[in-house]
């Protein structure tokens, strides 16, 4: 099985961003999370600052949109060369519609959950999406302590997988380190989202490194 690192900039430092970026240049994806103060109580990058990182960064960018209103601006973000852009399903009126509005512009398309969301909720779309994002921490603060009983939820998306055959990615995302990485691959995960576990190294290639090594001695493929 494929695993898959993306570091969150979250951690990065904000004034030194291509430096931060450069530093990752061995992981999959930069994982960007962008907030508007409404959907969560945070505000980070808007549509300008994601094309700078897009335009400094040595790999792929996979957005995460924590926003309001996401069917009027997420494909905006697709737009600006985000080779992936997960919606929120809780902000989302037509999460298919935004999907195909995505795939057309020619990203990839993920759809995430809030630790209260069900996986039941988005099931019957889900084949819809290229990857779920099963939140690890309520979504909002990078800091925060990884949520063991979302595995039940990533099971739950990784059965739903192996029953349809889909080429589904599963992401977590929140309190990811060199422990909470084990417990997430057994559950099913291939896509890991990790912000200080990462960042707050010496050397962020290496925990990229360590952190892509647990997770494929943990996963079951």
């Amino acid at each position: 099985m494929t695993v898959r690192i993306n570091p969150s900039i979250l951690s990065a430092d904000f004034a030194n961003m291509a430096h931060d970026l450069a530093r990752i240049d061995n992981a999959d994806f930069a994982h960007v999370d962008v907030m508007d103060n409404h959907f969560v109580p945070n505000l980070t990058f808007g549509p300008q600052m994601v094309e700078r990182i897009k335009a400094t960064s040595p790999i792929p960018l996979d957005v995460h949109l924590m926003i309001a209103d996401q069917d009027r601006w997420a494909p905006g973000y697709a737009e600006l060369g985000a080779e992936s852009v997960t919606l929120h399903v809780e902000a989302t009126a037509d999460p298919v519609a935004v999907a195909s509005a995505i795939h057309a512009i020619g990203s990839r398309v993920g759809i995430a959950l809030k630790p209260g969301t069900p996986f039941s909720e988005i099931e019957e779309i889900a084949e819809h999406f290229d990857q779920i994002l099963v939140m690890t921490v309520e979504p909002g603060f990078g800091g925060q302590k990884f949520l063991a009983d979302q595995m039940q939820k990533v099971r739950e998306v990784a059965a739903f997988r192996a029953k349809t055959g889909t080429e589904l990615w599963i992401q977590v995302d929140g309190g990811v380190d060199a422990l909470t990485i084990e417990l997430a691959a057994e559950a099913g995960a291939d896509t890991f989202v990790a912000g200080s576990a990462v960042y707050g190294t010496d050397n962020p290639s290496i925990a990229i490194e360590n952190l892509r090594r647990i997770a494929r001695e943990h996963s079951h493929h």
